[in-house]
């Protein structure tokens, strides 16, 4: 019988204290049947224990206690002695559960949203080169195109070339028939799982990482086994050590890494640690897949551009490495690509059109123009968020000068330690007053790291220095207990 944790369970409920009439009991209760009959929720699952989801969710036990009741009461509900509650909705059993990763996304449709402070997503705002780059296509750009159907399942050649060409500057070689375009990194990883992943697989991966791809193995089934993303000296308490060592119980079947500017950490491996990551990938010949999506954000000083691949001395057919232009340039760009051996690139390309056909031709071409553009937008992007890091460095040393965070060498936010706090509680108090964020365990395989906070700066610190206090005073409520 499959059970949901109380930390998934807390990040679908976002917003459930403060929408919908009636008492706190009642909206509780609307919002589980609500995730039952969206699906998030599979039908079957046993629900956690009336005291623990009380104490992430931040409330009363009679709150859950009357919540729980009120869905008995509906049929919704029942208990099975020495299991617990289970929920009941249609629905397939064996559905996954998401994490509500996008639900801050899914509330800008909606109502009601003035005031909030959103601290729940690191996406960066747009940079003016994309308008021009759009508002410089003509007719003549498009050419030949037009002559055909349209569809580029690969990539129109001038995009996969220009990916090919930025490797190639970067001391790789590739050629355009290692390059499939993707909408974004993201549908990359995603294809990747769906190509490679069967339930049940093996796939290892860094603790904490990157939430998407979370998801996309999950959704697949695999078995998450992880292993620490900060062993950056490459020694024996590394995640390369730690690979090998699992290694000799059993192969897994990939391993998924984030060595250039790491989500959400934001730190980048040192040479020896790359070194010592690409001698155990080379010696047990593991599948790897290396998201490099983030990897344009590098913050340092001398930073002129991101540094090569880890498997670029990998063997082609057993290496993947994942990049994009949606984390520099605009989200709102869905572009991204895989690079890896041709056999692997036609693989993942049979499993894409049989979702989308292909990506937009002219997303594409902008694309094209914007590769030309990456020296100018890396000066301009880099300089922006080093300022906005600094300043919510600034600002929580003056305001909370007992969080600990290590400085990220890129992306855009602090990942920070809240000490003595369950962040999954200090999430949901915050919500009620108003204030979004995304609490460590999301990004946690085994939902570790319940006393961390990622706190984005991507769009300056207005909206953190407007929520530091309300943060503040839930970590005192949630600390309390």
């Amino acid at each position: 019988m499959a059970r949901i944790t109380s930390t998934r369970l807390s990040r679908l409920l976002t917003g459930w204290s403060s929408e919908g009439p009636g008492p706190l009991p009642r909206r509780l209760a609307d919002a589980l049947r609500e995730l039952a009959e969206r699906g998030d929720v599979p039908a079957g699952s046993v629900l956690p224990s009336q005291r623990e989801l009380a104490l992430v969710l931040g409330v009363s036990r009679s709150t859950v206690t009357s919540a729980y009741g009120l869905l008995e009461a509906e049929g919704r509900l029942e208990s099975v002695r020495g299991s617990g509650s289970r929920l009941r909705a249609s629905g397939a059993l064996d559905r996954y559960v998401t994490e509500g990763r996008l639900v801050s996304f899914d509330a800008r449709a909606g109502t009601g949203t003035a005031g909030v402070a959103d601290l729940s997503s690191g996406a960066l705002p747009g940079l003016g080169a994309v308008g021009e780059a759009v508002g410089a296509l003509t007719s003549g750009d498009l050419g030949g195109l037009l002559v055909a159907d349209g569809y580029h399942p690969y990539g129109i050649p001038a995009l996969r070339e220009g990916i090919a060409a930025y490797y190639r500057a970067a001391g790789v070689p590739t050629e355009a028939g290692q390059i499939l375009v993707t909408a974004g990194s993201q549908q990359a990883v995603w294809l990747v799982a769906q190509a490679l992943v069967e339930p049940g697989d093996t796939a290892v991966v860094e603790d904490p990482t990157y939430r998407g791809a979370l998801e996309a193995l999950r959704a697949r089934g695999a078995r998450l086994v992880p292993v620490g993303s900060d062993g950056a000296d490459g020694g024996e308490g590394s995640g390369a050590a730690a690979v090998r060592r699992l290694s000799a119980h059993g192969r897994p079947r990939l391993v998924y890494l984030q060595p250039t500017v790491h989500n959400p950490t934001g730190r980048t491996l040192d040479g020896a640690a790359r070194r010592e990551w690409r001698r155990v990938l080379e010696d047990l010949e593991l599948f790897t897949v290396e998201d490099t999506a983030c990897a344009e954000l590098a913050l340092g000083e001398g930073a002129t551009a991101a540094p090569g691949p880890l498997v670029a001395g990998l063997p082609m057919a057993s290496a993947v490495t994942v990049g994009t232009l949606s984390k520099l340039f605009w989200g709102g760009l869905r572009v991204g690509w895989v690079r890896s051996s041709p056999h692997v690139v036609a693989r993942l390309a049979k499993i894409k059109t049989s979702v989308d056909l292909s990506c937009s031709v002219v997303d594409q071409l902008v694309a094209v123009r914007l590769l030309d553009r990456l020296p100018e937008a890396r000066a301009r992007r880099r300089a922006e968020l080093r300022a906005h890091r600094d300043t919510a460095e600034a600002l929580l040393r003056s305001g909370a000068p007992h969080w600990e965070w290590t400085r990220p060498a890129g992306g855009a936010a602090l990942w920070v330690r809240v000490p003595g706090t369950d962040t999954e509680t200090l999430a949901q108090l915050a919500r009620r007053r108003g204030v979004s964020v995304v609490p460590g365990s999301a990004f946690s395989p085994v939902d570790g790291f319940r006393d961390r906070l990622r706190l984005p700066y991507a769009h300056g610190t207005a909206a953190l220095e407007a929520a530091l206090p309300t943060l503040l005073e839930c970590a005192r409520r949630a600390a309390a207990g």
